[in-house]
């Protein structure tokens, strides 16, 4: 099974007193309380699409030391934060099924487009499945729960309000799909893309 989760910063004490006011009293209870739920949930044959920001340190040894303790098979889309504990010598890499910037992955019929940051006008946006149903499902990450993720849900409505004729000849407005999977939308666990959906639908409705 796919599973799907963003933004998780393991070591990010920063996010405990500033960004997301995370219910911690420390970094050490906040990685612990999020390889508990990783773990209670994910299944040694499923596999983990983390959306970027994996951790928030530069320690190859703490990376290391909590991607030994996470069940599944990870892989991983590049964050902004990434990049710093990726390019150190001695992170064990062999955790990761892949590593990628980008990917569109297939998903139970649906399209998957997974990428760190919130991608308006994603590849097959338009293209419906043949009973008319939309295919396409954005997953991002990155905007955590701040004003940004607003402009988001804004730019979400406009865009499912206006109405073209795609490729296939079908008139109607436009499928627009993206999920947020930001970690603290999903209690720190990572979820298939049909919890991701019913999690989504119920969050926007009240935004």
């Amino acid at each position: 099974m796919k599973l799907y989760i963003s933004d998780l910063h393991f070591y990010g004490e920063q996010l405990i007193s500033n960004l997301d006011k995370r219910n911690f009293p420390d970094v050490k209870a906040m990685n612990s309380y999020m390889i508990d739920q990783w773990n209670a949930t994910v299944k040694g044959g499923d596999q983990v699409i983390v959306l970027g920001d994996l951790f928030h340190t530069k320690n190859v040894e703490e990376v290391n030391w909590v991607l030994n303790r996470l069940s599944g098979k990870i892989c991983l889309i590049e964050g902004n934060h990434d990049c710093i504990w990726l390019k150190k010598e001695g992170v064990n890499l062999n955790r990761f099924e892949w590593i990628k910037p980008y990917a569109e992955l297939d998903d139970h019929g649906y399209t998957v487009i997974a990428s760190h940051y919130p991608t308006f006008c994603y590849n097959h946006q338009h293209v419906r499945k043949p009973d008319g149903e939309h295919r396409t499902y954005m997953l991002y990450g990155h905007v955590h729960n701040s004003p940004d993720e607003l402009l988001v849900n804004q730019f979400q409505n406009i865009t499912r309000q206006t109405v073209v004729t795609n490729a296939q000849g079908i008139t109607g407005p436009i499928p627009c799909h993206m999920i947020n999977c930001f970690c603290m939308f999903s209690d720190y666990k990572p979820l298939s893309l049909e919890q991701w959906i019913s999690v989504d639908e119920q969050r926007r409705a009240v935004l």
